[in-house]
């Protein structure tokens, strides 16, 4: 996991002050703005996993071994990253 929940719920309360503080939207109910606000984080961290575990299977697929943190791994890495991206609409 790249963020724990703990640390998602901090980044959330931090974020919804940013939001309240800069005047970028008002809430009627401050926990609603908070869920609200959780939610999106813990679903784009389920995604960037999601994302990642699928690149690193398509390495670990290539009929020879390719080593995690060589040059070599981070380009094949990069690349497989950036096709789960482009599947989700995201380049």
């Amino acid at each position: 996991m790249i963020l724990s929940e703990d640390r998602q719920s901090h980044w959330a309360h931090l974020l919804t002050d940013q939001v309240y503080e800069n005047d970028f939207a008002d809430f009627t109910d401050d926990d609603q703005a908070l869920r609200a606000t959780k939610k999106a984080i813990t679903e784009f961290v389920k995604e960037f996993e999601q994302m990642d575990t699928n690149a690193r299977d398509k390495v670990r697929s290539l009929k020879r071994t390719i080593i995690e943190g060589t040059s070599e791994w981070d380009t094949m890495y990069g690349k497989y990253f950036k096709e789960e991206r482009a599947k989700r609409g995201q380049s």
